[in-house]
């Protein structure tokens, strides 16, 4: 009982506005010096999970859903068909590899687009949304946002583009607790992601703005239409756009 009101004890001035207003610059070189530490020993070995999917089994956890798990099978890029690399920058980030981490051209266009809309569009590039899976956390809070620019910046210096397009697809979700383009490809297609078609593809990257609305096994009209926009982007940008990268 001691030790644990010795803990709260310690812990009470972070719960304090005064306390992060004294020592957010502290808080900030710490954090930026564990997320650097993070880059670098995750340049080239797997990644063994995200804190995205750490947030969503200790979310459910919370509800008491223990039946929730989590699937996911850590492959390399060489073993990812180049249809789904290309499925992903040609549905999410078609500027993937020439930009540096951020589409500011995109985000002015969605800035004016929420501007006048009541609906929200994004702009986040493949790197931002990597960033965001793997070591922060979903919302739309500024807080979050205003982390994501130094981690995605952090991440495009010290990891090839072709770590990043990897590490995108093996945490992605692609439906509920299906994590990565290798556990997507068996649970769904019964085939391993390096085989994956044109079309199976493009059905895997039309669901992922929201995967768990949008269905792989049970498509609606708008994700075949959406399927279809995104194969033929592929074709436009054809394979050989990989090599851009």
């Amino acid at each position: 009982m001691k030790k644990t009101k010795r803990i709260l004890t310690a812990l009470l001035p972070l719960f304090r506005p005064s306390w992060w207003k004294k020592n957010w610059q502290r808080v900030a070189w710490h954090f930026s010096l564990a997320i650097l530490a993070f880059f670098v020993c995750f340049r080239f070995i797997p990644v063994p999970f995200s804190a995205y999917m750490a947030q969503q089994k200790i979310g459910h956890l919370l509800q008491l859903d223990f039946s929730y798990s989590i699937k996911y099978d850590w492959v390399s890029l060489d073993e990812i068909s180049p249809n789904m690399q290309l499925a992903v920058i040609a549905a999410e980030d078609q500027k993937f590899p020439h930009h540096w981490g951020f589409d500011f051209e995109a985000i002015q266009k969605a800035f004016k687009f929420n501007e006048k809309s009541h609906r929200t569009r994004g702009a986040s590039t493949i790197s931002q949304q990597t960033a965001k899976n793997l070591v922060l956390w979903h919302g739309q809070s500024w807080f979050r946002k205003g982390l994501e620019v130094p981690t995605t910046a952090l991440m495009e210096i010290f990891w090839s583009k072709e770590r990043i397009l990897e590490v995108y697809l093996n945490i992605a979700e692609f439906g509920n607790g299906i994590f990565g383009v290798e556990a997507a490809s068996r649970y769904y297609f019964k085939k391993s992601a390096k085989n994956l078609t044109q079309s199976e593809a493009a059905l895997l990257a039309a669901v992922l703005p929201n995967p768990i609305i949008y269905k792989v096994n049970k498509p609606s009209a708008l994700v075949r239409k959406k399927q279809s926009w995104i194969m033929g982007q592929m074709n436009g940008l054809g394979l050989n756009y990989l090599k851009e990268m």
